[in-house]
């Protein structure tokens, strides 16, 4: 037997904020997920807005997050349909960073795209950036092992609409497989996102280990774009990051990543590297180098519901890569403190 499930899940109030950006300017998230499981209907309602104006974060966009719905047994595993985590990113999230889960799960994962010790996730994204636009989602759980299928239905840029005689245009394609061994997990995803009859391809794998009080995440991704006239694009990235969790309050998070471009088109001598799976600028110049991040954070937990949190990252670039997030300096730090209030 199956059950019917949706975004935010039929049975539970989310609320979840964010205050950090890159850009220096602040997001306030309000998500809300309102539903009763022998209902056939639910209601749900999400507003991004700029504390400091009031704007949209998004203009005339209200609802920017996970629209989906879809089945979900034992047997059966989990079917969804709609705007929802890419499927890399919910298998990758066990390496990406200290934060997500340790092992692979039917629940979508975490990940942000916000500061700069996440920009990893972009491999594990799609042509929609880290979400699937008219996607759909496959997984089956069974004893240790993870199995996943996601494929995002192609679309004129921009356009909310498919291409007539070319659906594979604007669409990705992803596998992936997991492995839940308790102490020790694993995944791996291939990705493959078309525009325009270029293909964008990326491919990763990575794992955690947890003993005691101890865990340690590892993760490698590998990504290659075509560009035409430019030649391909070709980005290598790897991570290792800690978490120390001793009985207490407080945990103890302590990451490094690096990723290097080569032959990444921007748009002018001094421009931006986009983000992968993004579309490549015009024109014929290219940047190659290095980012290199460290990032550090502190949570005191009141209870399951309530903690406080200090974070704080530096990030260098060397060589022509930069990124729009850091407003082309080559060095940045990022500081933030906080809040959250979960249930």
């Amino acid at each position: 037997m199956s059950d019917l499930v949706g975004a935010g899940r039929w049975d539970r109030v989310v609320l979840d904020s964010d205050f950090l950006k890159d850009e220096g300017v602040i997001k306030q998230f309000a998500i809300i997920a309102l539903a009763g499981i022998d209902t056939p209907t639910a209601a749900t309602k999400a507003v991004e807005y700029l504390i400091q104006t009031g704007e949209m974060d998004t203009a005339n966009v209200l609802f920017n997050r996970d629209a989906w719905v879809g089945f979900q047994g034992e047997n059966f595993g989990k079917l969804t349909f709609g705007r929802q985590n890419t499927l890399p990113r919910d298998f990758a999230q066990i390496y990406g960073d200290p934060y997500g889960s340790a092992n692979v799960q039917y629940e979508e994962g975490g990940w942000t795209n916000t500061n700069q010790f996440k920009q990893l996730i972009y491999y594990a994204g799609s042509i929609t950036s880290t979400r699937y636009d008219k996607g759909v989602v496959y997984k089956l759980l069974k004893g240790p092992f993870a199995f996943g299928l996601g494929y995002q239905f192609g679309e004129a840029a921009g356009s909310n609409r498919g291409i007539p005689g070319d659906q594979a245009n604007g669409s990705t394609k992803a596998i992936a497989f997991g492995f839940n061994g308790g102490a020790f997990n694993a995944s791996a995803f291939y990705n493959d996102g078309e525009r325009n009859g270029f293909h964008d391809k990326a491919w990763s794998v990575g794992g955690n280990f947890t003993t005691g009080m101890f865990r340690v995440n590892a993760g490698y991704f590998d990504y290659k774009a075509e560009q035409a006239v430019r030649g391909d694009r070709k980005d290598k990235a790897w991570t290792v990051s800690g978490k120390l969790a001793p009985p207490g309050p407080m945990d103890y998070e302590l990451g490094y990543q690096e990723i290097k471009v080569e032959n990444a088109g921007i748009g002018s001598a001094t421009g931006n590297v986009p983000n992968p799976f993004a579309a490549t600028p015009g024109g014929t110049f290219v940047a190659d180098g290095k980012k290199k991040t460290l990032y550090g954070s502190v949570f005191y937990h009141f209870n399951r519901f309530v903690e406080l949190y200090v974070a704080a990252d530096r990030a260098k670039f060397d060589g022509t890569y930069r990124n729009a997030s850091t407003n082309g300096f080559k060095d940045v730090d990022e500081f933030a403190v906080g809040m959250r209030l979960k249930f």
